[in-house]
């Protein structure tokens, strides 16, 4: 999930002693510098101060490496080890998109028609939205989610049904804006639609198929298996267990998957082998169809993550880097940070746990696509700005812009200092740089940057909408 840490306030880098590499690399393939990959991870988890990470590449049809790294649980001091479940945070989206679109596929609904065509009893505005903006992130609704809440399963019915029109914050359709709420409610929606609570649907539907074993959403099972514990942080303090684990079923479906590594890369294969596992037709390619396609423009990119131009799918980001496409989700959640990339041309997957919150090992995951594909050299982000604007022009940007939030609003300042535009936003202030029309970009020192963002103007051409982090923010009139 994004509901933490990662997009809001970014983790400092700092030091830590960890353990070694643990496990068996798998049918390491020809020409390939695996410790080269292996000193980048050990690298990044030391300068990051992550207790310890599971990794696996795969390559068309096969896992060819995996790795345990550094310790699962900084009390006892076990290593990680490859088959070790973690919580996956949002990369639990993917699956329930792929729950729900294949149901639309056994001609149960349609992704383009209203939900309350289907499902009764909700807020009239969210009777309106359809599945299709729900799996898209163009909703408009507001980002949030409960890290500790009810544990039955009943309680996600409970939960979508008793929110009212204020989840909404954009008129549905309008723009991209990432939100946990969507996959609640297409969670949700599933187990209405199937006749079956959510996490059965799951485990039936996908898990058990693809012979994900050790993957499931119910702790008291995780714990029947190796299991790491997650971790906080902040700058070079030792990381502490994220203590009490985080639960609340009725977010599920946003991101409370455990997984691990092996599991995870059987998914990829499946999905970049036109459904099939093992010889056996085990995914729609329909369904994987609708999950390649870009379905709505990005406008305000990751700060932590491959910039430029992304597009969401279903569950999945759709992102061109150094030349080569790639379908790529992160996850962070209390304790625990993923990322899983796929570069489906080529059939090669990436897939990365860590147990600290809200870290995405991007270093490690670029050598290790560096390792697989073609990709073009790295482009400086900052060679193409465009001259400065004027102060009457900046006049036009300059105010605070608001996302509204059921637990707190998150805000950005943008302001004058020193004659030159400045951003305020999760906790810096830093020069903005124009890069285009509409498009600008900051680069705070001591953060992975540039981060790039959109000021989209308005009726009177004033900027009224600010695209960063993956979220959309809507300026403040001044009623003075």
């Amino acid at each position: 999930m994004k509901i933490t840490v990662p997009l809001r306030i970014l983790i400092l880098l700092s030091l830590l002693t960890v353990g070694g590499p643990v496990g068996l690399a798998v049918a390491q393939g020809p020409n390939r510098n695996f410790r080269a990959l292996e000193r980048v991870a050990l690298n990044e988890l030391r300068e990051a101060n992550i207790p310890g990470a599971a990794i696996a590449v795969v390559s068309g049809d096969r896992i060819i490496y995996t790795k345990g790294l550094g310790i699962s649980n900084i009390e006892s001091g076990t290593p990680v080890a490859p088959e070790m479940l973690f919580r996956i945070g949002s990369i639990t989206k993917m699956f329930t998109a792929d729950l729900l679109i294949t149901l639309a596929e056994e001609n149960r609904i349609d992704l383009n028609t209203p939900v309350g065509d289907h499902v009764k009893d909700l807020s009239p505005r969210l009777s309106r939205v359809t599945f299709q903006q729900l799996l898209s992130g163009t909703a408009g609704l507001v980002d949030s989610a409960t890290l500790y809440g009810p544990q039955e399963q009943s309680a996600l019915a409970r939960t979508v049904r008793s929110w009212n029109d204020e989840i909404f914050f954009l008129e549905p359709g309008k723009l991209y804006s990432y939100s946990n709420l969507g996959y609640i409610i297409a969670g949700f929606l599933s187990e209405e639609i199937g006749h079956r609570p959510y996490a059965d649907l799951m485990r039936d539907r996908i898990f058990k198929p693809l012979a994900m074993n050790s993957t499931t959403f119910f702790p008291t099972m995780a714990m029947t298996y190796p299991l790491a514990q997650g971790h906080d942080s902040e700058g070079n303090t030792r990381p502490v267990l994220h203590r009490p684990f985080a639960e609340s079923t009725a977010s599920w479906p946003a991101g409370f998957m455990f997984s691990n590594v092996p599991d995870l890369a059987r998914f990829a294969i499946a999905f970049m082998n036109e459904g099939k596992v093992d010889g056996r037709q085990l995914l729609s390619p329909k369904v994987i169809a609708a999950m390649s396609t870009a379905h709505a423009a990005i406008e305000g990119e990751n700060p932590t993550g491959w910039p430029r131009q992304g597009k969401y799918s279903f569950g999945l980001i759709c992102q061109n880097y150094r030349g080569e496409s790639l379908l790529w989700h992160g996850g962070s959640i209390g304790g625990f940070g993923s990322l899983f990339v796929m570069a489906p041309g080529h059939r090669v997957a990436v897939i990365i746990l860590s147990n600290k919150t809200g870290r995405w090992m991007y270093e490690t995951a670029e050598k290790a696509l560096e390792l697989m594909l073609p990709l073009k050299p790295q482009i400086n982000a900052l060679a193409s700005q465009s001259p400065l604007i004027s102060e009457s022009e900046s006049r036009k940007f300059v105010g605070k812009y608001v996302r509204p939030d059921i637990e707190g609003p998150v805000t950005a300042d943008i302001f004058f200092k020193d004659k030159k535009l400045w951003l305020r936003v999760f906790g810096f202030e830093a020069e903005m740089s124009r890069t285009g029309d509409h498009t600008f970009s900051v680069n705070p020192a001591g953060y992975r940057g540039p981060w790039n963002f959109t000021l989209l103007p308005g009726p009177d051409s004033d900027a009224e909408y600010l695209c960063l982090s993956l979220g959309v923010m809507k300026k403040v009139l001044d009623r003075k």
